[in-house]
C-alpha cells in the first residue's frame, strides 16, 4: 500500500501526485468516530461529559465493551468501499487528543490512539482513498464550541503555552509516524481555530509548521483560517507546502434556515449569494495562487424519522449549487459528515436500530429544548432566550464576543451548557442495566450493513465526482 506514485505535493494552485497526476481531494469527514459530537451520535453536551456519565452508569467493563465495538464498526472496509464506489478519493479523519494523551499525564502519548489512526489509514488506502489527519479537539480547547469537546464558552488554548506545547508534541509524533505513508494526504493541525485576539494564531502556526517540517519535510499541511476556518486576513505569505483550508457552511443549509432560494436569517440566499460568500472566504487562496480545499461544508436535513421532504429537497439544491461552484473554481472538498443518526450523514443509523430506540426519550427532549446548537432549533425555548437577548442587546450594545457575536454567545451558554449539561445523566441513565453483549449490540447499530444510505444525498454527490 506504500505506493510512492500517489504521494501528494503542491504545484501552484493544485495538488499533484508523484506520478504527475493532478488530484482534487473530494470526500467526507469522519465526524463522530475518534471525535464524537452531540448531534452526530445523539448525546447531549460534550464527549467528555458523556463518557464520564456512561462510565458511572455502566461500569468500566461494559463501558469498554460499548466504545471498543463502536470504534471497531463505525468505519470499516464496507464504508470505504461505499465511498470509493461513489467516486470519492479521500476521508478527513477528525480526532480528539484524549485518544493520545491523558490530562493527568501530559506529554505521555498512548499507543492506542495511533493504532486507531493506523487502522483507518490502512482501510482507506486499501480502497484507494487518501486520508487527511485532523486534530478536532485539542487540550485547552482551541475554539469556544462543543466540537472541540469544550464544556465552556472559553478557549484557553491561546493563552496557555502548556496546551500549545502539548499540541506541538503530538504533531511531532504524528508526523514521525506517518512521514513515510504516501496515502496520508497531509496534516490538518487544528480544526476551526478561534483565537479571540487574532494575534496568537499566526505565530503558533509558524511554530507548529516548523516543528512538523523538522520531522516530515514532505507531507502537505492544511491550515484552517481563524474564526472557524473563515478568516484569512491575518496571514501574510503562504508557508511552504501548505494548503489554507476554508469551511463553507451555507446560510441556507442550517437547521433554522428558510426556503432556498429564499430568505434565511433576514437575507435573500440563492446561488449567486453562495458563490459570493465562497469567493470571499477563498480570497486568500485565489490571491496567493494556492490550492483551494473546502475542509467542511454541507446542509443539515430534516431527520429521516418523520422529516419534511420539501425542506430536504431545498437542502439538496443548496448542496448541488455548492458542488457546482467548487467544480467551477477547481476546489477540493470534504463533506461534513459521513455517518450519523440522521441529521447530515451520507449514511445513518436506522430508525428502528437498538441504539436509536434506546436514546429516543432524550432525542425528543433535546429537540424540544433545542440543546444541540448545530442541529436543533430554538422554537421551544424562545420564552427563555427572548428576554436574555433583549437585555444583553440593550445593556451592552457594543458587546461583540468572539467568534460570532452576541446571539450565538447566548445560545451556547443557555442551550449548550445550561440546558444540555443536566441532560447528560438522563442520557446515560437510558443505558442502565445493560451487560457487555447488549452494549456491543447497541454499538453495532452503526455498522454499515445496518445503516441506511441517504440516497438523494449520495446521488447528488456522485454527480460531482
Amino acid at each position: 500500500m506504500h505506493d510512492e506514485s500517489v504521494r501528494l505535493h503542491i504545484d501552484g494552485d493544485r495538488l499533484v501526485a508523484a506520478s504527475g497526476e493532478a488530484v482534487r481531494l473530494r470526500g467526507v469527514g469522519l465526524g463522530g468516530w475518534m471525535n464524537m459530537e452531540n448531534f452526530i451520535t445523539g448525546y447531549p453536551s460534550t464527549e467528555e461529559l458523556q463518557r464520564a456519565a456512561l462510565r458511572r452508569v455502566l461500569g468500566q467493563e461494559v463501558y469498554d465493551a460499548f466504545f471498543e465495538r463502536f470504534l471497531e464498526v463505525f468505519f470499516t472496509d464496507d464504508d470505504a468501499r461505499f465511498l470509493a464506489g461513489l467516486g470519492m478519493n479521500s476521508v478527513r479523519v477528525p480526532f480528539n487528543y484524549r485518544h493520545f494523551e491523558d490530562d493527568d499525564r501530559p506529554m505521555r502519548l498512548k499507543e492506542e490512539g495511533f493504532l486507531l489512526l493506523d487502522r483507518v489509514i490502512e482501510t482507506c488506502a486499501r480502497n484507494g482513498l487518501y486520508t487527511v489527519l485532523d486534530l478536532h479537539a485539542a487540550p485547552g480547547y482551541h475554539n469556544q464550541r462543543w466540537h472541540s469537546d469544550n464544556p465552556t464558552h472559553r478557549s484557553l488554548f491561546w493563552t496557555h503555552r502548556h496546551f500549545q506545547d502539548r499540541v506541538v508534541h503530538l504533531w511531532e509524533a504524528l508526523a514521525d509516524r506517518y512521514r513515510d505513508n504516501p496515502w496520508v494526504a497531509g496534516y490538518n493541525p487544528l480544526n476551526e481555530p478561534a483565537d479571540p485576539s487574532g494575534e496568537r494564531i499566526g505565530p503558533f502556526y509558524e511554530r507548529l509548521h516548523a516543528a512538523i517540517r523538522a520531522v516530515d519535510p514532505a507531507h502537505v499541511i492544511f491550515l484552517d483560517g481563524n474564526r472557524h476556518a473563515t478568516d484569512f486576513g491575518l496571514f501574510a505569505d503562504p508557508l511552504p507546502g501548505t494548503v489554507y483550508t476554508v469551511h463553507d457552511y451555507a446560510l441556507a443549509g442550517f437547521a433554522d434556515s428558510g426556503d432556498y432560494p429564499g430568505i434565511s436569517r433576514g437575507r435573500h440566499v440563492d446561488r449567486a449569494y453562495l458563490e459570493a460568500r465562497f469567493l470571499e472566504r477563498a480570497e486568500y487562496m485565489r490571491r496567493t495562487g494556492t490550492p483551494i480545499w473546502v475542509g467542511e461544508f454541507g446542509p443539515v436535513y430534516s431527520t429521516p424519522y418523520g422529516g419534511d421532504p420539501a425542506l430536504d429537497a431545498a437542502r439538496y439544491r443548496v448542496l448541488a449549487d455548492q458542488l457546482g461552484i467548487y467544480d467551477e473554481y477547481g476546489a477540493g472538498w470534504s463533506l461534513w459528515t459521513y455517518k450519523d443518526i440522521g441529521l447530515q450523514g451520507v449514511v445513518h443509523a436506522a430508525a428502528d436500530s437498538p441504539y436509536l430506540r434506546t436514546i429516543a426519550p432524550v432525542l425528543e427532549k433535546k429537540a424540544r429544548l433545542g440543546v444541540d446548537v448545530w442541529g436543533g432549533v430554538d422554537t421551544g425555548v424562545r420564552h427563555l432566550l427572548d428576554p436574555i437577548e433583549k437585555a444583553v442587546a440593550e445593556e451592552y450594545p457594543r458587546f461583540d464576543p468572539p467568534p460570532f457575536g452576541q446571539r450565538q454567545w447566548i445560545h451556547v451558554l443557555v442551550r449548550h451548557i445550561l440546558l444540555a449539561e443536566p441532560m447528560v445523566d438522563e442520557f446515560a441513565g437510558l443505558f442502565a442495566g445493560i451487560d457487555a453483549e447488549q452494549a456491543r449490540e447497541l454499538a453495532d447499530s452503526f455498522r454499515f450493513d445496518r445503516c441506511v444510505v441517504r440516497t438523494p444525498l449520495a446521488e447528488t454527490l456522485r454527480k460531482h465526482l
